[in-house]
């Protein structure tokens, strides 16, 4: 999920330069925020120490945190899916039902992102808390691990273009978390808040001396973020409130997007 994020921001902030980069930012820097969310420590935190990107979003799902919680336990490459933009991190569409095969999941486990490799499990706490985390060293020993007829390249085209994108981008060294947290509120709703935290190093060039990482790629990044997470955040409230699930596509439309109620 990483590789979509950063490929969705690149591509979408470069079709952006000439649809409407300004409302595009806009949207990006205040849908979903809450000044009093981004400030409040969340479960994870402290697994990403020092990250150079920190993005914080949230929306309001008019249903218990019980009936949240097993859409969340369900995602993943290959499981229910990401409920986001499925043209880039799936092979097949979302799933709109809660199939109870894939409600056991359990700290150490992988949240797949695609064959042979995704997110492992580090905090899981029942219909509260669900955070995960990568960084290069798990990359290498999942990419050590599994067979290449049952890693990326038996995944659809779409999802190994993506791949092969940040495998060349993304050279350096890395880390990142990403907090799924369900809040209750006074009106018997939810409020779903994700996190995701990173901090990369770039690698060292043959002088010895690092590339140095400019500032638009943490933008792009961040930007990335939003797209994808934007939509799943949708995704996941429409099918806990039984609204009718449509495909959802990418586009690079800057329209305003109301902020959730």
């Amino acid at each position: 999920m990483l590789r979509k994020l950063f490929v969705a921001g690149a591509a979408i902030a470069s079709a952006s330069a000439v649809a409407g980069y300004v409302s595009a930012r806009t949207i990006w820097r205040s849908w979903g925020k809450g000044s009093a969310e981004e400030a409040m420590a969340l479960p994870g935190d402290d697994l990403v120490a020092d990250p150079k990107a920190v993005d914080t979003r949230g929306i309001d799902i008019a249903a218990t945190p019980d009936k949240v919680w097993p859409w969340l336990l369900q995602m993943g490459y290959g499981r229910a899916g990401w409920y986001s933009y499925d043209q880039m991190d799936m092979d097949r569409p979302s799933l709109d039902h809660i199939d109870a095969a894939l409600q056991a999941l359990a700290v150490g486990d992988i949240l797949p992102t695609h064959p042979g490799g995704g997110f492992e499990v580090k905090i899981l706490e029942s219909e509260h808390a669900l955070v995960v985390y990568s960084d290069r060293d798990l990359v290498n020993a999942q990419a050590a691990a599994v067979k290449p007829e049952a890693g990326l390249e038996s995944a659809s085209a779409n999802v190994r273009a993506t791949g092969a994108y940040l495998d060349k981008a993304m050279t350096g060294d890395f880390a990142a978390s990403w907090a799924f947290v369900l809040e209750p509120k006074a009106d018997g709703g939810t409020r779903l808040i994700e996190r995701f935290r990173a901090s990369m190093v770039a690698p060292e060039r043959p002088t010895g001396k690092p590339f140095a990482i400019p500032p638009f790629a943490f933008s792009i990044l961040g930007f990335g973020v939003f797209v994808m997470i934007r939509r799943q955040m949708l995704g996941i409230r429409d099918r806990v409130e039984g609204r009718p699930i449509k495909p959802a596509r990418l586009t690079f439309a800057t329209r305003a997007v109301p902020k959730p109620a």
